[in-house]
C-alpha cells in the first residue's frame, strides 16, 4: 500500500480536519454562512462520500458538485447516435463500460446491444484497433469520450491506425475540455461559488497552467488535488489559507503527479489529431464555445462522422431530456441528488432514468453508492 496508505492514515486525517477547522473558524465560515468549494471530477466526488469526507469536516465547508463526469455531461442526443451507428450492419461498436448503460431517448448502448447490435466493452481504443485488425471485413467504431484524461489515448490509436493503414477502424468523437465549462460556470450569476478543487488526472495531462483564468478573471482559488483523503483535505485547508488572506490563485496539491506545464507527449497528439469545434453542447450547460473536440482533415478516414454522416451537426439535438429528470442541475451544483425527485424512487441503478445514476464518476451513483438506500428512505 506505499504511496496509498499513507494519504489514507487517520492521525495526519484528524490533524488536517483540526486545521480545516480552525481556519474556518478564523474567517467566520458556518453552516449558516458556508465556503462554498466545488469539486470539479467527479472521482473527487466520489472519494469524499466514499471517506465521509463531507461529514466530518467543518460544517462551514460545502462541496458542491461540478460537471466533472464525462459521461454525464454529455446530452441524450449523443447516446441516440451511437445507438444509430451500432445498429447499422457490418458495424461493431466498441465502448468504456460507463457508457453501456446511459439511457438515450429510444434505449441504451446496452439495450440496443440486448436487440442485436453488435456492442463490445472494451478498456482503451487500442483494443478497438485490434478488432478491426482481427475483423478487416468489419467496420470497427470507438466511442471516443472523456475529458482531456482520455483524449491522449484515443488519438495515439488513431495515429498507429493511420500508420498501420487500418481504415475499417475509426471514432465517435465526443471528447470535450474541462476549463471552457467552469467559466459558464463563473459567468452564471446564479451561480455562488468561493473556490475548486481543480481535477487530478486532466491536469496530468494539460498542466495547471489552463486555470490561470480562474483566479486571474474571477478572482477565485484553485487547488489541483489528489484523490486519497488527505490529499482532498490538504485540499481545502490550501484553499481556506487564500480566501484567509484574500488571495486567488492556482496551487497544486497533487505535484507528485501533476506537471505545472502538462505531458508534452499527450499534448502533442492532441494537437496532431484534433481541432476544437465551434461550440459544444453539454447536459445543464446548454452550448459552450470552444468545449469539444473533432478530427482534424488529415485523419478524416478515421472520423466516424465522415464515414456515416452522422454526429454533431448532423441530426436534430433539440429532444428534451427525460421528464422529472434533474441531472442536469445536478450536474452542475445547482441541485443535490437527493432534491431530484426521481433520486431511489423513479431513478435508480437498476433503472437510471440519468446518466448520474450509472457512471462510475456520477453524483447520483455516489450518493446511492454511500448512503442511497439510507437517504433514499429518509
Amino acid at each position: 500500500m506505499k504511496f496509498a496508505s499513507e494519504f489514507r492514515d487517520p492521525a495526519a486525517a484528524r490533524a488536517l480536519l483540526s486545521a480545516v477547522a480552525a481556519k474556518a473558524e478564523a474567517i467566520g465560515a458556518s453552516r449558516a454562512n458556508p465556503v462554498r468549494i466545488m469539486e470539479i471530477c467527479g472521482g473527487h466526488t466520489h472519494s469524499i462520500f466514499r471517506y465521509g469526507l463531507d461529514k466530518l469536516i467543518h460544517e462551514g465547508v460545502e462541496f458542491i458538485h461540478g460537471p466533472g463526469c464525462p459521461v454525464c455531461v454529455l446530452p441524450m442526443a449523443r447516446v441516440d447516435e451511437c445507438v444509430e451507428i451500432a445498429e447499422r450492419p457490418g458495424v461493431i461498436f466498441t465502448t468504456f463500460g460507463d457508457a453501456m448503460r446511459v439511457p438515450g431517448h429510444r434505449k441504451s448502448l446496452m439495450q440496443a446491444k440486448a436487440d442485436g447490435a453488435d456492442i463490445r466493452m472494451v478498456y482503451s481504443p487500442l483494443d478497438a484497433l485490434e478488432l478491426a485488425r482481427r475483423n478487416p471485413d468489419r467496420q470497427v467504431v470507438f466511442f471516443g469520450l472523456g475529458f482531456e484524461t482520455t483524449t491522449p489515448s484515443t488519438a495515439l490509436s488513431i495515429q498507429q491506425a493511420a500508420r498501420e493503414g487500418v481504415t475499417n477502424f475509426s471514432v465517435f468523437c465526443n471528447h470535450i475540455t474541462v476549463p471552457e465549462p467552469i467559466r459558464a460556470l463563473l459567468d452564471d450569476p446564479d451561480m455562488l461559488l468561493d473556490g475548486f478543487i481543480g481535477p487530478g488526472h486532466v491536469s496530468m495531462v494539460i498542466g495547471i497552467r489552463p486555470y490561470d483564468f480562474i483566479a486571474r478573471d474571477y478572482g477565485k482559488p484553485i487547488v489541483v488535488a489528489g484523490f486519497e483523503p488527505t490529499d482532498l483535505l490538504q485540499s481545502v485547508l490550501m484553499l481556506l489559507t487564500q480566501i484567509a488572506e484574500g488571495r486567488a490563485q492556482v496551487e497544486n496539491q497533487y505535484a507528485r503527479v501533476v506537471p505545472e506545464h502538462g505531458n508534452p507527449v499527450s499534448l502533442a497528439a492532441i494537437a496532431d489529431v484534433y481541432e476544437r469545434r465551434p461550440s459544444f453542447e453539454w447536459r445543464g450547460l446548454g452550448e459552450i464555445d470552444a468545449s469539444g473536440l473533432r478530427i482534424r482533415a488529415r485523419y478524416a478516414a478515421f472520423d466516424a462522422e465522415e464515414k456515416f454522416g452522422i454526429g454533431y451537426g448532423a441530426a436534430s439535438r433539440n429532444h428534451p431530456e427525460t421528464p422529472g429528470c434533474a441531472c442536469g442541475q445536478v450536474m452542475t451544483g445547482k441541485l443535490r441528488p437527493t432534491g431530484c425527485p426521481q433520486f431511489g424512487t423513479g431513478c435508480t441503478p437498476d433503472k437510471p432514468l440519468g446518466a448520474l445514476m450509472v457512471s462510475s464518476e456520477g453524483a447520483c451513483a455516489a450518493y446511492w453508492q454511500y448512503a442511497g438506500a439510507r437517504v433514499a428512505a429518509q
